[in-house]
């Protein structure tokens, strides 16, 4: 592999940004009094990656305290001036496959696309469904077909992850991916599938992965168990894969330490 591309995603950072609250499908408002309460604001994140030598991200949608104008022009500026490349925005809520609130959810996810364009973010991820039962796969095949199709007028990826009950299997996963016809990315989470077959059941997805959330796990004293990551970078991605590889955890002290191991890990090959 070619040298990884490492990103960060501003959940890795939640603590720092001062924790503000999660807000979904189903809110009508922004908790605003609940942002801007850290060490670092949201507008500071580029210039504090690049000062680590870290030049992609990812931003959860609930990290941003406005959808105005105004503001996401100003983080798209922040993002130019730090050279730091926003990779994708997260869409962290909405089930498209839930017979009660599919079509309210799918509105909320489409309304979501038009920030990541004026956020100049190359990808789009939203979550493919939360339910799982007869049908669900297609219908979640239908409406990210649907979505991609604005996401593509729009120059945004959409892409998706091995998440929720819908996708708990390697199997779900490529029938989604065929029949979104090619439409949708996925993205690979180490961490959203566990269990004694985990290795083995990543394994057969990661050929398919055209970007990793590299989910690591770490002690209480802040020591990252390197074991069960090294081996989730050990799968077979794509033989052009260089991630990028979105470090989710542990703050900054997590960052650095998974960033080690990811360089050691392909400098070593």
């Amino acid at each position: 592999m070619k040298e990884p591309i490492i990103a960060v995603s501003s959940w890795a950072l939640h603590e720092e940004l001062g924790k503000p609250a999660f807000y979904g499908a189903a809110d009508a408002q922004i908790p605003i009094e609940t942002h801007n309460k850290g060490e670092l604001s949201l507008l500071e994140l580029p210039a504090a990656l690049k000062a680590r030598g870290i030049r992609t991200m990812e931003v959860c949608h609930f990290h941003l305290p406005s959808r105005d104008k105004n503001y996401l022009e100003a983080l798209r500026e922040k993002l130019d001036i730090s050279g730091v490349t926003l990779h994708a925005l997260l869409i962290d809520d909405g089930d498209l496959t839930s017979p009660q609130t599919g079509p309210h959810d799918l509105e909320w996810i489409h309304d979501w696309l038009p920030v990541a364009s004026r956020l100049g973010a190359q990808k789009a991820r939203v979550i493919a469904g939360k339910t799982k039962g007869e049908g669900c796969l297609s219908t979640a095949a239908l409406m990210l077909r649907l979505l991609s199709r604005y996401a593509d007028a729009l120059k945004v990826q959409l892409t998706t992850e091995n998440w929720f009950p819908l996708l708990e299997t390697p199997a779900s996963v490529k029938r989604l991916l065929l029949d979104t016809q090619e439409r949708v990315q996925l993205n690979l989470d180490f961490g959203n599938w566990s269990g004694p077959d985990k290795y083995d059941r990543l394994a057969a997805i990661a050929p398919l992965a055209t970007s990793c959330h590299a989910k690591a796990d770490f002690a209480d004293s802040g020591e990252i168990y390197a074991d069960d990551f090294i081996s989730c970078l050990d799968l077979p991605y794509p033989d052009d894969f260089r991630g990028p590889f979105t470090l989710v955890a542990g703050g900054w002290s997590g960052i650095e330490s998974a960033r080690d191991v990811i360089l050691q890990r392909f400098n070593d090959e």
